[in-house]
């Protein structure tokens, strides 16, 4: 990568280049972002996975420009007007919107008022008026009046076509332009259409709006722009004429002669054209990009960070599970699970209206129950599921075995996925579901990395943002999550396998077929026997992978395999073997890391290779606590001012959290109810399934929405 671009990314992320251009080096050698930032930290001095990421993220961003940049310069050379300083600033150039600017002159464009005007001859009086060497612009127009061009009037007017294109076309005049329309307002008002448009009312808040556009949050940036291509709302930013026209003329005449008054007329004339026909629609355009961008960003860091939440939900681990799909009309669909999720038996139960048949699903689950022995019980957060809950009060319960909520977000759109007709073919979708949800309370990254992320409910505006860059930043959190937790060898369904570094689909699906036919791994060594997976996947791959019952303990831990000798050599120096070492905090006190330093393995590798022996295969994730709703609180009409309930968090924005407090519509804590003065970030305060306790402020019956406030 050219060094332009290294030290940019350097200045960016607040970094050191030596820092940058050795995670290019790693990213060219094939390695992943949870390999960089675990086990070659004395290459990328201690960067983290957020900032590994960031650095992958602008190397993508500038290959992509650099192919650009070559597209631009032969477009250009191929006109013959690629001069040699053109040529240094484009290759100079690490902004995308400045290398569209230098490119647009030699843009191949549709015929415009400037072209027809070139065609009439009339480009030597627009480059004459250009270069203010005019003092009587209608004297000097006489001479080009011919029979395309009726008179003076007319020759000028050419003329004043071709200049108003070349200032909407001048980077400096655009630049300038749009850091005045960045800070301007943004009008939003209400469009004809909106009127008979039954999405409207969910935008009345944006009827008669007005923001200065940097100063927009992110949520309301989006659905603005959302409202308007929808046809509700109309969107023009409050840009000041004359002082952009001052501005124009400004950029425009630095180092030219003074003009007479006649010639400053004309050229005021073409300024005020380009303004108005040309660069106010191009520049409203580019600042509306480049603050979306922004609101992109900043939606996506929210989105990114409510589905790592998501993923690392609290397991309750291999218990074996009764789990329930609520339902009215269709009944609940019950399912028992063994320890590993696998499915014993299913049912349907009628408790709830319309059938109301009570007592027969009540003896029904509780011979369930005395079959299967379920430890605990997961209830499907949806249709009925509070009805579910208090239904299930009416069992006859063993001790012990407590009742779970689960989110089941996306069960839908698992249940009618190819990865569940593969997993379930002899089952439908209801039966599919509610195995979801069983197996989201044991493992929920094991299970939700089966659904598309922008499935689970937990996202603003994701449809509205770069899709691009949206599925770059989610993958990116899943392939964290997943590596930072680590996975069982022998347990783990290839989806899961997918996302561990450098395995990918179909190294994963290779995986699991040589478990099938070995029985189940040993050693971390026999994943070189997978086919296709070499010695560079083993690399990326084998310190993420664990193998419980191992012969050697450190293949259930997060030490690498290349540093297996080190902790031999730890372990000799004590007296010990490797064996005796894992897990023994005395034994680990007593290394002192400094012993250990080779060439490749420096500080920073050794103390994590101590911290892992002292608690090998830590798990980041805490446990699982059942919770209850309110007992009198069943619907929205039940709700009153003042009232203190027990919620959940279910989704978290840039304006505040969503709880759902089990009446069927969330309500919502605003930012401002956080009760932590200033407070602009509500992840801060909160996180996704959290439990807690808020105060009812406002209800709103007709909009059914409710208001509340962090206690």
């Amino acid at each position: 990568m050219k060094e332009i671009y290294i030290r940019c990314i350097a200045e960016k992320l607040q970094i050191k280049e030596w820092q940058v251009e050795n995670c290019v080096e790693l990213f060219a050698d094939g390695a992943t972002i949870p390999f960089v930032s675990r086990y070659r930290k004395e290459r990328t001095g201690g960067l983290d996975e957020v900032e590994v990421a960031e650095v992958r993220h602008w190397t993508e961003v500038f290959t992509e420009m650099e192919k650009r940049k070559n597209t631009i310069l032969e477009t250009i050379e191929s006109l013959g007007k690629l001069s040699p300083e053109l040529r240094k600033s484009i290759e100079d150039c690490v902004d995308a919107t400045a290398l569209e600017d230098m490119y647009l002159p030699y843009k191949p464009k549709r015929r415009t008022r400037a072209t027809v005007a070139k065609e009439l001859g009339l480009e030597p009086l627009a480059d004459r008026l250009w270069d203010i060497r005019v003092r009587d612009p209608y004297s000097e127009a006489k001479a080009f009046v011919k029979a395309d061009v009726a008179d003076a009037e007319a020759a000028l007017a050419g003329a004043k076509d071709i200049i108003a294109e070349r200032l909407s076309e001048t980077a400096v005049v655009r630049d300038s332009l749009r850091q005045i329309f960045s800070r301007r307002r943004l009008l939003c008002k209400k469009s004809k259409a909106a009127d008979s448009n039954p999405e409207a009312s969910k935008y009345r808040s944006y009827f008669d709006f007005s923001m200065p556009l940097d100063r927009m949050a992110s949520h309301q940036l989006l659905a603005v722009l959302r409202a308007e291509s929808e046809g509700i709302l109309s969107l023009k930013i409050d840009a000041d004429s004359e002082a952009c026209g001052k501005k124009i003329y400004y950029e425009f005449s630095k180092g030219k002669p003074y003009p007479s008054d006649s010639t400053r007329k004309v050229l005021n004339e073409a300024i005020d054209d380009a303004f108005k026909r040309l660069l106010v629609p191009s520049i409203t355009t580019d600042a509306l990009r480049i603050a979306k961008e922004k609101a992109d960003v900043e939606s996506i860091r929210i989105f990114g960070e409510n589905l790592r939440q998501l993923l690392l939900a609290s397991p309750v681990g291999g218990k074996r599970t009764m789990a329930i799909d609520p339902g009215f009309r269709t009944g609940c669909k019950v399912v028992c699970l063994d320890e590993t999720g696998a499915l014993l038996h299913t049912q349907a139960i009628f408790p709830h209206p319309p059938v109301n048949d009570r007592i027969k699903a009540i003896q029904a689950v509780a011979s369930m129950i005395e079959k299967y022995k379920p430890e605990v019980i997961a209830v499907g957060s949806g249709t009925a599921g509070r009805e579910t809950e208090e239904f299930l009060r009416k069992v006859p319960v063993p001790e012990g075995i407590k009742v779970y909520t689960v989110n089941e977000d996306g069960a839908s759109i698992y249940s009618a996925s190819e990865i569940a007709r593969k997993e379930f073919p002899d089952y439908d979708l209801t039966v599919r579901g509610a195995v979801s949800i069983g197996r989201r309370l044991m493992d929920p990254l094991s299970e939700l990395v089966k659904i598309d992320p922008k499935s689970l409910g937990v996202g603003q505006y994701q449809h509205d943002v770069d899709q691009t860059l949206l599925k770059e930043k989610l993958d990116n959190t899943v392939e964290s999550c997943v590596n930072s937790v680590g996975v069982n060898l022998n347990t783990a369904s290839e989806y899961l396998l997918a996302y561990v570094s450098g395995v990918g689909p179909g190294l994963a699906a290779n995986i699991v077929a040589y478990r099938n036919e070995i029985g189940s791994y040993t050693s971390r060594a026999q994943l070189k026997k997978v086919k296709r997976l070499g010695d560079k996947a083993f690399e990326q791959c084998a310190g993420f992978l664990r193998i419980a019952d191992a012969a050697n303990p450190l293949d259930n831990s997060a030490v690498h395999p290349e540093s297996y000798h080190i902790v031999d050599r730890m372990a000799a120096d004590l007296g010990v073997s490797p064996a005796e070492l894992v897990s023994n905090s005395e034994l680990c006190g007593k290394i002192v890391a400094e012993n250990y330093v080779e060439a490749d393995f420096g500080l920073p590798t050794i103390n994590d290779i101590i911290s892992e022996l002292r608690k090998p295969s830590r798990d980041p994730r805490t446990e699982a606590q059942d919770f209850s709703f309110a007992d009198d609180i069943h619907d929205i009409e039940d709700l009153h001012e003042g009232m203190e309930l027990p919620g959940i968090v279910t989704n978290i924005t840039a304006f505040g959290a969503f709880v759902n407090i089990g009446v069927h519509e969330n309500g919502l804590i605003h930012v401002s109810q956080m009760g932590v003065r200033g407070l602009s970030d509500p992840s801060k305060v909160l996180r996704l399934n959290q439990k807690i306790k808020v105060s009812v402020i406002s209800v709103d019956l007709e909009r059914k929405r409710i208001g509340l406030r962090l206690c």
